[in-house]
């Protein structure tokens, strides 16, 4: 850990050296560009620390809620109240999402940086507080199996921090935290970006939990979501099964369709899909049957291209058992944008926190229970190692898909991610879920919360930096690039967790 914080140390001398007075056309009003010395290091990290009660407290809150996507009442409050006694201004039912929020703390003309938090859970993951196997929770269908119980509390925690710095210091500028629901499926930041909630923010930062500290940057798939509904004709299966229709049949021809057509689809291309209704009696010729599919792809056209074969497998299924077929678009994502001038600075800030990051012997001993369910080899590797960095160039494109992916087509965006599972835990599972409730989990999210605030005060100290992350974005997009959401002018399915 010494090494990548003499790096650290190394890259934060470089940089200072190179800075110089502001780009007095951007923000007029903003004092000279400075390092961001061991001073105001310091301080910011003594705000973040100022806040670890209170990243445990709503992370531990909503990890017992475990409200599912638009569904988050509860726990998008907690975070507002926590946000507003620190003197944030907040809007709140943005973009058509009632527990979708904009908090806002400003001191003055400068840079905009915002910070993204999430605190959907995920459905089918009950699990029991304290547990190191699979218990489900009574009461509880759902549960934080992919850790945004501590992603939101840590982003407001560094969101607070950030703020006292602003204020402490006199400088000028805005810390803004957006609070987005449904990022899984619901695609709740896309509708914000829809929106043009975004269109004066200078950078993004946002962070997840994982296995691993690093950074989360990787170039992801875009993604498309489509629910389909098959028609047919009910009856006895039995008695007079020739004057039926069945709408399963024709759902489950669609599903054989895919299958074939996987082989002949590019490199890198995800399909998979779910039955949400297959009908209700054996003895009934279902009338009506849904499911629910996701196309993934890096490429944006290429992914197009493949909705459109998708949907003509389910109007062949139709045509081929004599029922009807109906589709909806239930989401669609970009692939995230990789920042390299972001990465940088993010890296460097990382990797000066996360060697704080240390598990007492009770930390051990629930990591190593949970691998041991898990049936992976327990580690006793130094949880505060941080995986090197990569180029942009050099990364491929990882499988999953995330509605961070639209705002980094709009606004300069490079995430991190903090190690609060066990080595070993898959997200979107029962460990992952464990961990999320555990001191584990809040010890990453600390982490998490230092290195945010740590490369929001960088940024705003740095508007060249922001200049060149921008014109980074441009050149990636491509000329003439112009946004359009994936779904159109669709509203926001509200109630998508509840079919």
């Amino acid at each position: 850990m010494h090494r990548y914080m003499q790096q650290a140390a190394r890259t934060v001398r470089a940089r200072a050296l190179a800075r110089g007075l502001l780009l007095a056309a951007m923000w007029p009003l903003l004092p000279a560009a400075a390092a961001l010395d061991d001073t105001d290091r310091d301080r910011i990290n003594r705000y973040v620390d100022a806040q670890v009660s209170a990243i445990d407290s709503n992370a531990m809150a909503i990890w017992n809620l475990a409200e599912v996507g638009f569904q988050e009442k509860e726990s998008s409050k907690l975070l507002q109240k926590t946000l507003h006694a620190h003197g944030f201004a907040i809007d709140t039912d943005v973009a058509g999402m009632p527990t979708a929020f904009v908090a806002r703390y400003r001191t003055g003309p400068g840079p905009v940086i915002a910070i993204l938090a999430e605190f959907d859970a995920l459905p089918g993951l009950s699990q029991a507080a304290g547990q190191t196997r699979p218990v489900p929770a009574p009461g509880h269908d759902a549960a934080h199996g992919c850790g945004h119980n501590l992603l939101g509390s840590a982003s407001v925690g560094a969101a607070i921090a950030l703020r006292h710095w602003l204020a402490d210091t006199g400088l000028k500028g805005e810390v803004r935290l957006y609070g987005a629901p449904a990022e899984e499926g619901g695609d709740g930041k896309v509708y914000m970006v829809r929106a043009g909630l975004f269109k004066d923010v200078d950078a993004v930062l946002h962070w997840h939990p994982g296995a691993r500290n690093g950074l989360f940057s990787d170039a992801s798939t875009a993604m498309i979501q489509t629910d389909f509904t098959f028609h047919g004709v009910s009856t006895h299966a039995a008695a007079a099964p020739e004057r039926g229709r069945s709408a399963l049949a024709g759902m489950e021809l669609m599903d054989v369709a895919v299958n074939y057509m996987r082989q002949f689809t590019p490199d890198g291309t995800r399909i998979h899909g779910v039955v949400v209704n297959g009908g209700l009696a054996p003895n009934v010729i279902p009338d009506v049957a849904k499911s629910s599919y996701y196309v993934r792809n890096a490429d944006v056209r290429t992914l197009q291209d493949l909705q459109a074969r998708l949907l003509k497998t389910a109007q062949g299924a139709a045509m081929a058992t004599g029922t009807t077929v109906t589709w909806e678009l239930e989401g669609g994502s970009y692939p995230i944008l990789p920042n390299q001038v972001l990465s940088d600075v993010a890296y460097a800030n990382l990797a000066a926190v996360a060697g704080t990051l240390r598990w007492n012997k009770a930390d051990a001993d629930f990591a190593h229970a949970i691998q041991s369910s898990l049936n992976v080899p327990g580690t006793d590797d130094d949880v505060g190692a941080i995986d090197p960095p990569q180029p942009s160039s050099a990364r491929p494109n990882s499988a999953f898909s995330t509605d961070v992916g639209d705002i980094s087509y709009v606004v300069p965006t490079v995430g991190f991610v903090a190690a609060t599972w066990p080595q070993g835990a898959p997200a979107h599972s029962w460990a992952a879920a464990a961990a999320s409730g555990s001191s584990i989990g809040v010890k990453g999210a600390v982490v998490a919360a230092r290195a945010i605030a740590l490369t929001g005060a960088d940024l705003i100290l740095n508007p060249d930096v922001l200049a060149k992350a921008k014109a980074e974005m441009d050149k990636r997009r491509g000329p003439g690039f112009e946004y359009a959401a994936m779904f159109g002018d669709r509203a926001p399915p509200l109630n998508y967790r509840r079919r």
